[in-house]
């Protein structure tokens, strides 16, 4: 999975504490929005944002439960 975020945001800093509570930070790659021009027109208000390998995604505010539940979903 990842995770959209970017530098200073706190409320991405709880989303990686929730990931890493859940056991799925290992599987889980940080993107911060600024390195990539259609991240940031994407996600600039939107962060922080989980995104599957099959592009779903999940938007904050999610808990511990809805990271388990949307990391065994497959397609």
């Amino acid at each position: 999975m990842t995770l959209f975020s970017t530098d200073g945001c706190h409320l991405c800093e709880q989303a990686w504490a929730l990931l890493e509570q859940a056991g799925l930070a290992a599987d889980t790659d940080i993107k911060d929005i600024i390195d990539d021009e259609r991240w940031l027109a994407a996600y600039a208000v939107r962060i922080p944002v989980l995104r599957r390998a099959d592009g779903a995604e999940l938007d904050w505010p999610f808990s511990a439960a809805d990271l388990t539940d949307f990391s065994r979903v497959t397609s």
